[in-house]
């Protein structure tokens, strides 16, 4: 799979945090290295979006009927391996993916790992759901932290084992 193939449209519509400089290179590579992982064939564009709590609590609101801030939604644009194509590039439109940078902060210092790391982590979480994985079973759940802290790994980033022995 070649680099020009997928396209990260990122878009920051949010005030309330400082997005730091290289943040949006990570979620480019991000989304590649879960596409590779995956083995994904042919050209991808993935939306990503940074907004605050109060307008990911809208979205959770509007579309899964939860009242409550979030830090990441994923939306996807297909289902068994079809995605919708994008007619002026021919690429698969996988979908979108919503952060709150606000819940990415407070995640961060709670978990005592990078703003950065965190990001990565919901960027790789949410571009999996947008491949059509999975957490609501147990091993399944386990599965996806698996893939989730190798694209970590990958991308030279804080990885934890932690999930291994969370019930």
């Amino acid at each position: 799979m070649t680099r020009d193939k997928i396209r990260v449209v990122i878009t920051n519509s949010q005030k309330k945090v400082q997005i730091p400089t290289g943040l949006r290179m990570l979620v480019r590579r991000c989304c590649t290295a879960v596409l590779k992982m995956e083995n994904f064939e042919g050209a991808a564009e993935i939306s990503v979006t940074f907004v605050d709590n109060e307008q990911i609590k809208e979205l959770n609101t509007q579309y899964r009927d939860k009242p409550i801030e979030t830090d990441v939604l994923s939306f996807p644009m297909g289902s068994d391996g079809k995605y919708d194509i994008d007619p002026n590039t021919g690429a698969q439109i996988l979908g979108d993916v919503v952060i709150s940078m606000e819940k990415a902060l407070e995640q961060s210092e709670l978990f005592g790992h990078s703003f950065q790391r965190e990001v990565g982590y919901l960027t790789a979480h949410s571009v999996l759901h947008l491949l059509g994985y999975d957490h609501m079973e147990p091993l399944e759940k386990v599965h996806m932290r698996e893939k989730e802290e190798f694209v970590m790994d990958m991308l030279g980033l804080e990885v934890t084992k932690s999930y291994l022995v969370e019930e």
